[in-house]
């Protein structure tokens, strides 16, 4: 087995794409992820992979929450690319948006999402370039119309004709 066939495998694991936010101390964060995923229903917990690299990251190792937003197939690219190609550390992400402050202090983005679970972290897993965050849902709710189509990654490649950024998980 060759490297590329691993990654041809695992091109074939479904993904969505989601807005994740963060909040701490004044300063706020977003970006987009392709990892997030339920770990339990009762009580409701999900968890999320980020990069260690990422701004967003430093905010919810600190701020132990985060809002996770499922991305509608109404996104366009330049929506998409403001969490999801610029850093946070040089860009005001938000700025321009109508946000919302969720009950745990995350940044709520309701445009282009379909709903937001608020959670907080309850353990971490160091997974070499990533950190894997798990927590249990605190707050929830639907943004959108509810019979909307979550966008997919799949999606976002051959319909969006969007690329991969450098630091982006492509597993």
């Amino acid at each position: 087995m060759t490297d590329q066939e691993i990654l041809t495998g695992l091109g074939f694991i479904t993904y969505g794409l989601y807005i994740v936010t963060s909040s701490y101390e004044g300063k706020d964060n977003g970006m987009i992820v392709n990892t997030v995923f339920q770990v339990t229903a009762q009580p409701p917990k999900v968890a999320i992979s980020v990069n260690k690299e990422s701004l967003s990251h430093e905010l919810i190792s600190k701020s132990r929450v985060f809002a996770a937003m499922p991305l509608s197939q109404t996104a366009d690219l330049p929506f998409i690319g403001r969490f999801g190609f610029r850093t946070g550390r040089t860009f005001d992400k938000f700025a321009g948006l109508n946000i919302e402050r969720g009950k745990l202090g995350c940044p709520i983005v309701k445009e282009n999402t379909l709903s937001f679970l608020e959670v907080e972290v309850e353990q971490t897993l160091d997974v070499g370039t990533h950190t894997l965050f798990v927590g249990q849902v605190k707050d929830a709710q639907c943004c959108h119309d509810p019979h909307a189509a979550p966008m997919t990654y799949e999606y976002y490649h051959t319909v969006i004709k969007g690329k991969a950024p450098k630091g982006a998980t492509h597993s």
